[in-house]
């Protein structure tokens, strides 16, 4: 395993983050068995990978549950925890968002379920129209001073939205966002231009989620076949099926003829994309197979050159959507 430094801390990561919204229940795409999630934590931590993330929505804790006692019994300064905070933990008005209330009744929600008395990287997981971010500074401010979370983190926004959280951060002199997650893989690549130039200048850690578009990259489906592979997640799932367009099927051929230049898969090409790219810490992988596990981890010994990059980048034009046109 490789690691790195998340961002500018000192927060050493292992180059994967084994993400762990599969883990839970209540979804077909999901693993609905707390045995087998237990399983891909034991040997994502044989592997090296030290990086794990959840969120307090998924499956309404079921998954920090998770995750909790699988990690019970080992190293806990060797884990680096990631957890979040904003969607809906029950009915109420107060039961949504980043006020100030929500996000201190929700730490102590994850602390338990997690089973331990700090979280490493607390982020929002979206940005909340309705709370001012200073009150949402503020809290997450006090929550690190407390000792309760070490670094802060964010999700998926507008890059003006990121912008004006770090100054507000600055200004107040409260402590700022270290990372953000972002959705980018080889077929959405809308954050290059929105977050990410950002988070360059800003020294800010990425930790892409769904760094292999739902499946779409793994190769599994096929433009030709009108039917979708039994047990796939684009079975269930519209976020898979809507990236069945022309212009990433050219992506997916593209990924498929230099997988077998390489004799390595698909999975491992488009991880190794995401690895190439100097902004890029480490990719949420979310793999419900330990071969799956393995197979994305042999990513890491996947090479690029900045031709074959360029091969793979060339049928898309990242550019960020305009909101209210189609």
């Amino acid at each position: 395993m490789e690691y790195t430094r998340l961002g500018r801390t000192g927060l050493e990561v292992s180059r994967l983050c084994l993400g762990c919204l599969n883990f839970g229940s209540g979804q077909d795409w999901m693993m609905n068995d707390p045995d087998a999630s237990i399983e891909v934590v034991e040997r994502a931590l044989d592997l090296g990978i030290n990086f794990f993330d959840t969120a307090n929505a998924y499956s309404r804790g079921e998954s920090e549950m998770i995750l909790g006692e699988a990690i019970e019994g080992h190293d806990r300064e060797e884990l680096v925890l990631a957890t979040k905070v904003y969607f809906d933990m029950g009915d109420g008005p107060n039961k949504r968002g980043l006020s100030r209330k929500h996000i201190l009744d929700q730490v102590e929600g994850s602390l338990d379920r997690l089973g331990t008395d700090y979280i490493d990287l607390y982020q929002i997981h979206r940005w909340d129209d309705h709370t001012p971010i200073e009150e949402t500074l503020e809290a997450l401010d006090y929550l690190v001073t407390s000792g309760k979370v070490r670094y802060l983190g964010a999700s998926t926004m507008a890059g003006w939205q990121f912008s004006k959280a770090l100054y507000e951060a600055d200004l107040e002199g409260l402590e700022r966002f270290a990372c953000m997650q972002p959705e980018y893989n080889l077929v959405d690549r809308h954050e290059e231009a929105n977050l990410l130039p950002i988070c360059a200048d800003q020294g800010v850690g990425v930790i892409p989620w769904s760094p292999l578009a739902g499946g779409f990259l793994a190769g599994k489906y096929d433009r030709d076949d009108d039917s979708v592979p039994e047990g796939t997640r684009a079975e269930t799932d519209d976020y898979t099926k809507n990236r069945f367009t022309e212009e990433n099927w050219q992506v997916i051929d593209e990924v498929r003829r230099l997988a077998a230049e390489k004799d390595a898969t698909p999975a491992q090409v488009s991880l190794a994309w995401l690895l190439h790219k100097e902004v890029v810490d480490a990719p949420i992988i979310g793999p419900r197979r330990l071969d799956h596990l393995e197979e994305n981890v042999e990513a890491l010994s996947v090479g690029l050159t900045d031709d074959e990059i360029e091969r793979l980048e060339e049928p898309i034009f990242p550019q960020w959507p305009v909101q209210g046109k189609d």
